[in-house]
């Protein structure tokens, strides 16, 4: 908008103060219209040279100045408006209506814009520069200049005319403004509902005068500090908004150790002169810690502290208020209203705060640029640190150090290759669980301690690499150690063992994928002294190996058929293995079943020993009271892959599984165990954690699952690790019921309750049985349930030919052939259709209890299992019963053939698999009770399927036409 001359109004009856008002804004406009004509115009016409920063930096600051005075014109005619219609209608327009009650605030803001631009110029003499482009013009304007300002010496500098042109008015333009408005507020009286307006609007333009005379004497003073100094400082320091507050030369101070020849504190930083040097400090990032006595203070930054020493003690309070209050301004970001250290806010500067800042000394910081929050001179909190190689770190910091959850990324040699760490920290490395995604497509997930791989991980590369590998196990110092098992894609072998030193180092098993097993002793990767070879047929060899597995010198090898081969053993290049020895084919035939049953890898790892990085962990977080904050790095966490990140060029973010408050969810979930410690609910209890992965027990479960998988899944599935894996599976029900014993014991102790009795072994063993291994052994099932279908295949294969067998019999005719007594066989149950006959019914008799057994494979629990058979049981004896008209029990010798009949019909696959399962992991309560019996019943029948007489009896041609009444 342009500048123009106000129009004049009638004025009406009101105040007389409201009509001095709106002479008050007439004066004011028309002067501002004509310093605008009189001032801007000639000075913004002259450009400045092309090769003049400086005239540049002057050019954009007056326009600066010019925008500002064109808005405070416009507020200035948008309150003569309000005016002039307050005065002619004043029955009709309120006094609430003018423009400096109702919107005072936003004509202060103008007027502090003003300002803010005006004292810019001030600080760095734009004013004399732009005159000294057309002195000969301004020296001609003087007069001009002294029309518009009262006492303007004829003498002074053009410069200094245009200082008080472009000051003077405004002053005295407030300064009535504040007299006005105070005299307007005692005429209206205590009553009006407009009192309120009037002194709030006086108060902010009286605030105003104090705040454009501390600016201006701020303005002035680093007007005058700049030719004090040579023009290499004033290049570094010197910028349009710059304030200073205090000189050492006006009020001495001495900064120890630095030594300091000079300090300045400006509005926005602090600087120590020595020689040459500049030491600049953010404000922002300054602590202010007051001294044991009155002659020191100390300041606190992100790499230095030093203090401040005056033999004045006056002096030194100056400095250590004026400090202070600059501090707090610089953090509030804007300037104390009316003047430094005063306003609504806080005098004392917060001790956390947020700010960026690049480390220049020596150490892993060096160049880096850390931006986030700050508690005394530290890095705190939230924040985020970036190199100038790449590097960046996002997470959590404590005490200056990398402290809690964070991600880092470090860029390798390829472009948009990187190492992606998302892990917990502490003091500065490394520690606790983490996920770890490098740049050869390598992933590892588990734990470290002080940078380096240590306690459980898992490392597996990526599927294309040229050897594909993956590792669950224990992990020291960076290096494989202890138990572990490693994957071999390409070789299609798996290593089940002990490491050492990143190699295979002690016992170990070696499983291939064409079914061969071996095991032995193992040195720097190699199998070296004696072990033994099973292969698929259940050929055993026992005797030396070389270093690639080869057999080699004294052996034996015991043959499935019994045959045994014993001698030295060795191998030709291009002709295969050789022998040299005493064959026996006198040895009696070994018993099949022992022969293809052989375990390894039992008493050669303690099974209590082998996951003790996973077990530990957990114990370490009870140990410690299970803190919310150490949950995530104790029991882990789940992040988005670096390579989706990458996707979305979001690489310094992580959702994690768990982002709310830890320590108030923890304190749920051990409320919880409190409240549900009777054997239903606790059950109830135990499902719920388990099935949570976010539940610390849920978390425990899911990784015993990942070390079983990656140890008895695939290439694993080999019926020689079926005892290793069954006593790893009841290994894990203790762990798990260890764990919820010690949650217990924290929840206890945390409402202060006495913490229960240790159990005794057999109290425990009843536990586990029968309220973990339930709950727990569906996530082991199906991997286990292979090893008991692979161990149990011959005489399941046996076991299937009988039953084949035995189909064919129709129902009587199967019931006469199992010698089941006639008075027993449920002919009643039997329906017959016009010309068939009894021995033609097949899949009739005891249907129910038929149906009722081939639920046994409907469930994994084995008590649910050994439910199945009680009530087949009952079934059997129902029927039976129910023909007899009586209530029956059957023997042993009447059930037998009964229960083969029912067996038959139910057609149970991999029956021995299940039975030995059943037998494997039944609670052992129940020994010798009724859930024993009808196991060694059902036993008894399997057995009895697998003999030759079931498999090979052959039906006559012609059967018997006499038939049971």
């Amino acid at each position: 908008m342009g500048f123009s001359r106000p129009e004049s109004g009638t004025l009406a009856m009101c105040s007389p103060e409201e009509a001095a008002l709106l002479r008050l804004e007439e004066v004011f406009s028309a002067t501002l219209a004509r310093i605008n004509s009189l001032v801007f115009q000639p000075l913004l016409e002259a450009g400045p040279e092309a090769s003049d920063p400086w005239g540049r930096e002057c050019l954009q600051l007056l326009q600066q100045l010019h925008s500002s005075s064109q808005q405070l014109w416009d507020v200035t005619e948008e309150s003569l408006h309000s005016l002039r219609e307050r005065l002619r209608r004043p029955e009709a327009v309120g006094l609430e209506s003018l423009l400096l009650l109702q919107s005072a605030d936003r004509v202060l803001q103008v007027h502090l814009e003003y300002i803010e631009s005006y004292t810019c110029c001030v600080a760095v003499q734009a004013f004399q520069k732009a005159v000294k482009r057309r002195s000969e013009y301004w020296r001609g304007q003087r007069k001009a200049l002294r029309q518009v300002l009262s006492g303007l010496s004829s003498e002074g500098s053009v410069g200094t005319a245009l200082l008080q042109a472009l000051r003077q008015p405004l002053a005295h333009h407030v300064q009535q403004y504040v007299l006005l408005l105070l005299s307007l507020g005692d005429t209206v009286g205590e009553c009006h509902p407009t009192r309120e307006l009037v002194i709030h609007a006086a108060s902010l333009f009286g605030d105003l005068q104090s705040f454009m005379r501390q600016e201006l004497d701020q303005a002035t003073a680093t007007q005058a500090l700049w030719p004090t100094l040579s023009s290499r400082l004033r290049d570094v320091l010197c910028t349009p908004a710059r304030r200073l507050l205090q000189d050492s030369q006006d009020v001495p101070v001495t900064v120890t150790p630095l030594r300091a020849e000079r300090v300045l504190l400006f509005d926005d930083a602090l600087v120590l002169l020595q020689g040459h040097n500049i030491h600049t400090f953010d404000l922002k990032l300054v602590w202010v810690e007051p001294g044991q006595d009155r002659c020191t203070f100390h300041l606190l930054t992100p790499e230095e502290e030093f203090s401040f020493c005056s033999k004045d003690p006056q002096g030194l309070v100056v400095w250590q208020w004026k400090v202070t209050q600059a501090v707090c301004q610089a953090l509030r970001g804007k300037k104390d209203f009316p003047v430094l250290g005063a306003g609504l806010e806080s005098s004392e500067p917060p001790t956390c705060r947020c700010g960026a800042y690049t480390f220049r000394a020596e150490g892993r910081f060096c160049q880096a640029t850390y931006e986030g929050e700050w508690y005394w001179g530290r890095p705190h909190g939230k924040g985020t640190l970036k190199w100038p190689d790449g590097r960046n770190h996002v997470g959590d910091f404590c005490q200056g150090l990398e402290h809690g959850f964070g991600i880092r990324l470090v860029p390798q040699a390829s472009e948009d290759k990187f190492d992606c760490y998302k892990c917990h920290w502490r003091e500065g490395s490394m520690c606790g669980y983490g996920i770890c995604e490098y740049s050869t497509s390598e992933v590892y997930k588990g734990y470290f301690q002080e940078g380096l791989r240590h306690g459980f991980g898992v490392l597996e590369s990526a599927p294309q690499a040229p050897r594909p590998l993956r590792y669950t196990g224990h992990w020291e110092r960076g290096q494989r150690s202890g138990y572990g098992v490693e994957e071999d894609s390409d070789r299609g072998e798996r290593y089940i063992g002990m490491w050492q030193a990143d190699q295979r180092h002690g016992p170990g098993v070696m499983v291939t994928q064409a079914g061969v097993c071996y095991q032995g002793t193992f040195q720097a990767d190699k199998m070296v002294g004696p072990g033994i070879l099973l292969s698929d047929d259940d050929s055993l060899y026992e005797g030396t190996f070389t270093r690639d597995l080869t057999l080699v010198g004294k052996g034996k090898v015991t043959f499935p058929n019994g045959f045994t081969l014993e001698g030295s053993f060795g191998s030709v290049s291009g002709r295969g293995l050789h022998t040299q020895g005493v064959l026996d084919t006198a040895a009696l035939p070994p018993d099949p079943s022992s022969t293809c049953k052989r375990q390894l890898g039992q008493g050669v790892f303690p099974v209590e020993s082998r996951w003790q990085g996973v077990y530990g962990a957990f114990r370490d977080f009870v140990r410690a009271g299970c803190p919310g904050d150490l949950r995530e790095a104790l029991l882990g966490f789940h992040v988005q892959s670096s390579r989706e990140l990458r996707k979305s060029q979001e690489y310094l973010c992580c959702e994690r599984t768990c982002p709310e408050d830890q320590a108030g969810r923890m304190e749920d979930l051990l409320e919880e165990l409190l409240q549900h410690r009777e054997p239903e609910a606790l059950q109830q209890c135990l499902r719920k954690a388990l099935s949570n992965s976010l539940h610390p027990l849920g978390k425990l479960l899911r990784t015993l699952m990942l070390t079983f998988q990656a140890t008895y899944a695939g290439i694993g599935a080999n019926k020689h690790l079926q005892g290793l894996a069954q006593e790893e599976v009841k290994q894990h029900a203790q762990e798990l019921w260890a764990a919820y014993r010690g949650l217990l014991q924290v929840a206890l102790q945390r409402k202060g309750q006495a913490p229960e009795e240790d159990e005794d072994a057999e109290t425990r063993d009843l536990r586990v049985h029968s309220l973990v291994l339930p709950l727990m052994l569906p996530s082991f099932y199906s991997e286990l349930f292979t090893l008991y279908l692979l161990l149990h295949e011959r005489e399941d294969s046996l076991y299937s030919q009988g039953i084949t067998h035995l189909s064919l019999f129709p129902d009587a005719r199967l019931l006469e052939f199992l010698d089941v007594q006639k008075h027993l066989w449920p002919l009643k149950d039997l329906t017959l259709t016009t010309n068939q006959r009894y021995f033609l019914v097949r899949d009739k008799c005891f249907l129910s209890a038929t149906e009722c057994l081939q639920k046994m494979i409907t469930t994994v629990d084995p008590r649910e299992k050994l439910e199945v058979l009680e009530r087949t049981y009952g079934e059997i004896e129902a029927t039976v019963s129910r023909v007899l008209g009586r209530e029956h029990k059957l023997p042993m010798d009447d059930l037998l053939p009964l229960l083969i009949y029912v067996v038959s019909r139910a057609q149970i696959q991999h029956l021995g698999a299940e039975i030995h399962l059943i037998r494997d992991m039944m609670d052992p309560l129940h020994t010798g009770g009724l859930y024993d019996f009808l196991l060694t019943a059902l036993e008894s029948c399997y057995e009895h399927i697998q003999k030759e007489d079931m498999r090979l009896h052959r039906l006559p041609s012609r059967w018997s036409s006499r038939e049971p009444r």
